[in-house]
């Protein structure tokens, strides 16, 4: 059980690293957004649970974690993408629906 924890631990680090390829590599903010939101929250999954497994005595504590970043973390990433959006900061080119605008195609 602690060598799945380890290799939790693991796949949560390239996780978080793929989240800030993401970050560095996307066009605009909103890409940016999911991508690092996405990967982090995947990765912290891994992470705490691999944790938990690691040390048996924190896991309760990592599952009560894992249940606050699963709730929090999509509402957070949406009320930044919509304060972006209202404060004026345009999406990329290629993006073909806006959703804000009532998802006409431009």
């Amino acid at each position: 059980m602690i060598t799945f924890g380890y290799i939790l631990i693991g796949i949560g680090a390239f996780f978080y690293f793929l989240g800030g390829l993401g970050i560095f590599r996307m066009p605009d903010v909103y890409n940016r957004l999911q991508a690092g939101t996405k990967a982090t929250t995947l990765g912290s999954f891994s992470v705490i649970l691999g944790v938990g497994l690691v040390n048996f005595d924190f896991l309760p504590k990592a599952l009560v974690i894992i249940a606050f970043i699963a709730l929090t973390n999509p509402v957070g990433s949406s009320v930044l993408a919509r304060a972006s959006y209202l404060n004026g900061i345009k999406p990329t080119k290629k993006t073909k629906v806006d959703e804000y605008k009532g998802g006409e195609k431009e």
